[in-house]
């Protein structure tokens, strides 16, 4: 039995705030759903979450802008390295016109016999959206940054870990993830994520022997984690024991995010790994479900430092 349906959401510790909304809500038309604040430690930073306007699972990319604090970290390999979210066949053309007359370099590419648009985010993530005939979600459409059905983005397509062994991470994502190999070339290895009926998704692990080690972190300019949807509790407490018991001790205990529960693992490649699910009401528990990422957020446990951790932040024209 599969424990995992496709993707939850991407995290990743960005730069400037501004430049971070403007990027996912006006370049590339995605919604914020969520505008809130770190909560682990004491730092005040922004956490925010982008995708459909619903705020549906496997469309969510969340962010950290770090630039206040001035946590930087190091991009390298041993690390995840690449976003990449499904667009529609035929879209990529629109997507590197778009990108490049918005001042960030786009180019075609393919790898894994898929059509790519490759470009950075303003941090310098490498981020690529990717031509998937498998994905019938429907687009994200935003009529406001002229976005329309024929381009918008479907949803997460999955992530790309650089790791220097590239056969370290084959028992990880299959016996333990349950997910399974559709590709091993020298283009790297590709991994398909299990959700049946629902939207095709992978984890692509490049094959990269030089530079650096990358930090695992929370630091501006990396990818924090990949998050894979259980669907429930009981999905991810069974995955939980069933990762432990494959020798993958350091999987955390649940963590309280508000709107999901959430653990963590550490992968043998390097990449952090979190399995979560959606609590009921979701996103609508502090917002009204018509108006989701249009105020400033705090979970119950922060309330008392609202005034302090509101002066600590960044800057933000929302």
């Amino acid at each position: 039995m599969a424990f995992v349906s496709g993707y939850h959401h991407l995290t990743l510790s960005t730069d400037g705030v501004q430049e971070d909304y403007d990027f996912y809500t006006k370049t590339l038309g995605l919604h914020s759903v969520k505008r809130t604040v770190l909560f682990d430690g004491t730092i005040p930073v922004y956490h925010l979450y982008y995708g459909a306007r619903g705020g549906d699972a496997s469309t969510i990319i969340t962010t950290f802008p770090f630039r206040k604090p001035g946590i930087f970290g190091r991009r390298g390999t041993n690390q995840s390295k690449t976003i990449m979210q499904a667009i529609p066949v035929g879209a990529a053309e629109f997507w590197v016109n778009r990108l490049n007359e918005c001042g960030i370099p786009a180019e075609k590419g393919s790898r894994f016999g898929l059509t790519r648009v490759m470009f950075k985010h303003p941090c310098g993530i490498p981020h690529e959206l990717v031509e998937n005939p498998a994905d019938a979600r429907a687009p994200i459409t935003n009529d406001a940054q002229g976005i329309g059905p024929a381009h918008g983005i479907l949803g997460i397509y999955g992530g790309g870990v650089a790791v220097w062994d590239r056969t370290a991470m084959d028992d990880f994502l299959t016996i333990g993830m349950g997910m399974t190999k559709e590709a091993d070339s020298d283009e790297g290895l590709m991994f398909s994520v299990p959700n049946p009926g629902g939207p095709s998704s992978v984890v692509e692990v490049l094959h990269e022997t030089t530079g650096p080690q990358g930090t695992w972190t929370l630091a501006g300019g990396t990818i924090h984690h990949l998050a894979l949807n259980t669907g429930n509790e009981e999905n991810q407490l069974k995955l939980k024991a069933h990762l432990e018991g494959m020798g993958f001790t350091d999987v955390s205990d649940q963590k309280d995010r508000n709107y999901f529960k959430s653990c963590y693992v550490r992968s043998p490649g390097g990449a952090l790994f979190e399995i979560a699910w959606s609590v009921e009401g979701g996103w609508a528990l502090d917002e009204p479900a018509d108006a989701i990422g249009s105020t400033l957020v705090f979970p119950p446990w922060f309330e008392h430092r609202r005034a302090e951790l509101t002066e600590g932040l960044e800057p933000a024209a929302f």
